[in-house]
């Protein structure tokens, strides 16, 4: 078993408050987003490990728990742990059988703590000894779903139908595309009594054709008229939160970006916290003109250009 330091992975003190193991979150979630990072596995596990850390670290019974037996502590649970210590008594009849421990002796030698390991944890060196029925985790389940932005955007749920069974998994909003989601106890069955594996679920988010994302940026375009775009004006667009005003500024040029803060993609495990929309101003130009629109344009053109050649 490979030990995870949640602390390191966040940066954080053991003593952290979860003030600070949420702010540490944040700036590392946003850092290793996979949108941001396309392509770049290192960065794609980064993100997948900073959001394992945080989700154990910022609950306080997991924490708790993580800090006694660290990242395996599921494990322990599952094998007998108690919130004061590990549970002994249940092995110990059959653990002095095998080991020859018997009396107020220790069963801690060498081969008594590998006999125990084994008992807890299954096999070991591809041999099974101690207790043949001692419960053992089923196996874990992989599958992946396609969500819409809008689903991403708002979170949403989803019923999966695997082995038999179907289970209904809750996907929080801002989840990243090839982001694989952990649904404990949602995979197989375990043996002699032991528990459910995991359920692995791996999300990609559809193309859209009205917004691009980048992170937790959304990127669009936006047609405005010749006239609004020389004159200045308003126009509505449309958004994940419903239709807002944009204001277009006086003289505004084909391709000028404008940002609209707080109204791009929500980040994945916090509240209220949003990246931006970015609008591209595309000018359209006016067709159809009428013989007099036509007679103006020329008479614009040429009072245009009276006044270049004055300066």
């Amino acid at each position: 078993m490979i030990y995870k330091d949640y602390y390191k992975i966040l940066g954080v003190a053991k003593t952290a408050s979860p003030a600070e193991i949420k702010k540490a979150f944040r700036a590392l979630a946003k850092k290793y987003h996979p949108d941001k990072t396309k392509g770049d596995k290192a960065a794609e596990e980064k993100f997948k490990s900073t959001t394992e850390a945080n989700e154990v670290l910022s609950d306080p019974v997991k924490r708790k728990k993580y800090d006694q037996f660290g990242s395996d502590w599921k494990q322990y649970e599952a094998a007998g742990a108690k919130p004061g210590g590990f549970d002994w008594s249940k092995y110990a009849s059959d653990q002095s059988q095998q080991t020859g421990f018997q009396g107020s002796g220790s069963p801690f030698t060498d081969d008594g703590v590998n006999d125990i390991f084994e008992m807890l944890f299954g096999q070991q060196g591809g041999q099974r000894r101690g207790r043949r029925n001692a419960p053992a985790q089923g196996q874990d389940l992989e599958t992946e779903t396609i969500l819409s932005l809008e689903e991403v955007y708002h979170g949403t749920t989803r019923l999966i139908q695997l082995q038999g069974q179907t289970i209904k998994v809750t996907i929080k909003p801002g989840v990243a595309d090839k982001q694989t989601l952990r649904v404990t106890g949602k995979g197989g069955a375990g043996s002699n009594g032991g528990p459910h594996g995991d359920l692995f679920l791996t999300v990609k988010i559809a193309p859209n054709a009205e917004f691009q994302q980048r992170g937790i940026d959304l990127y669009c375009d936006l047609p405005v008229d010749l006239y609004t775009a020389i004159l200045g004006g308003k126009t509505l667009i449309k958004t994940f939160k419903g239709k807002v005003t944009v204001n277009i500024p006086k003289g505004t040029p084909n391709g000028k970006e404008l940002r609209l803060v707080g109204l791009g993609m929500p980040l994945y495990g916090t509240k209220n916290e949003f990246g931006n929309l970015i609008v591209n101003v595309r000018t359209v130009l006016p067709d159809h003109l009428t013989e007099e629109e036509i007679d103006l344009y020329k008479k614009l053109a040429a009072l245009r250009h009276l006044s270049h050649n004055e300066k």
